[in-house]
């Protein structure tokens, strides 16, 4: 079993409930891009599951004995970047993004979840876990395709966008910190384990473009 850090579990926290922070800044903002009501109000809806998550990390936080605020703070240039590189200029490219980007990040958090201890690793599932709202995004998007097939292209092509600078985001954040960095070799065993673990991330995507029904 591995000997999880008290600055890890910090490290990992930190970047979760300031991903949640900025999860909600930007769903608030992608809902005002729905063309109907039904749709601005789901978005919303996503928005405030979201902060809830963000309180009840910056809760455990201060239960450690951290400043939520401190442990954040690192990881603000690296989100912010990945978010002012990949702004939804539409109400599908933003519905993408939650259905795909999103669960990008969610995967590769789980991942690394994995190795902490139960009470965190409970609260961290908790956090990355997938709600009906990605139900609706991969409905409305997938509606959006069957009746416009053109669109798939486009969307295709942002999604794999959102990957890109996805993992080049989660790449900074891993070289910069290396509690985390440890955490993940030594929760996968080796080398090798980092390598399943990746290929896992790489399927779960995988199969999240297909049911949008985009080619990878």
């Amino acid at each position: 079993m591995t000997t999880v850090s008290r600055q890890a579990v910090v490290e990992l926290l930190g970047v979760l409930a300031y991903g949640e922070l900025t999860a909600f800044d930007r769903l608030a903002e992608d809902a005002r891009l729905a063309p109907t009501l039904r749709g601005r109000a789901a978005l919303a809806r996503m928005a405030v599951v979201e902060m809830e998550h963000h309180v009840r990390l910056t809760e455990r936080l201060e239960a450690m004995g951290a400043d939520p605020y401190a442990a954040m703070e690192p990881f603000v240039a690296a989100l912010d970047a990945f978010h002012d590189g990949t702004r939804a200029k539409s109400w599908l490219e933003g519905l993408v993004k939650v259905y795909v980007g999103d669960g990008l990040a969610r995967d590769f958090y789980r991942e690394i979840a994995a190795f902490l201890p139960g009470p965190d690793r409970a609260l961290v599932e908790e956090s990355l876990s997938e709600t009906e709202h990605s139900d609706f995004a991969l409905r409305e998007v997938r509606a959006a395709i069957a009746a416009d097939p053109s669109l798939s292209g486009r969307l295709a092509l942002w999604a794999r966008r959102l990957v890109g600078e996805a993992l080049t985001q989660s790449q900074a954040v891993i070289a910069e910190h290396d509690e985390l960095a440890a955490l993940i070799l030594e929760g996968s065993g080796d080398l090798a384990g980092v390598g399943a673990l990746l290929d896992r991330i790489t399927g779960a995507h995988t199969e999240r473009m297909h049911a949008l029904g985009l080619n990878t």
